[in-house]
């Protein structure tokens, strides 16, 4: 894939294809990203640092999958939104720049207000 515009087209195909867009409005697809994010977390769920390493190893392809199930969703709510998601993400990596400096935030795990 080249750019984010050129998969977002093959998403919007596929579920055109489908006859999906009346599915697809913002609180639905908002609610898929969530279902699907779950989808994810549940290969983790319970194990240590190291068993998820290990079971990353031996589950690549499902794990990949639930990573682009939640990525197809994301793109189509920008799409469907109007957002620009590169340039979206362009600025909120300026504004976490500002919110967590890294004089600061450099091996912290704390929330910006508490730096």
């Amino acid at each position: 894939m080249d750019d984010i515009k050129e998969i977002t087209e093959k998403i919007k195909k596929f579920r055109d294809d489908r006859d999906w867009l009346q599915f697809h409005d913002p609180k639905n697809m908002a609610v898929s990203i969530m279902l699907e994010a779950s989808e994810l977390l549940e290969h983790f769920q319970w194990k240590t640092k190291a068993e998820a390493e290990e079971y990353i190893k031996n589950n690549c392809e499902s794990v990949q999958e639930e990573i682009a199930d939640i990525a197809m969703y994301l793109f189509e709510l920008a799409d469907n939104l109007g957002v620009d998601l590169l340039d979206a993400m362009d600025k909120k990596l300026k504004k976490n720049e500002e919110k967590y400096p890294v004089g600061k935030a450099k091996g912290s795990h704390k929330k910006y207000n508490q730096l």
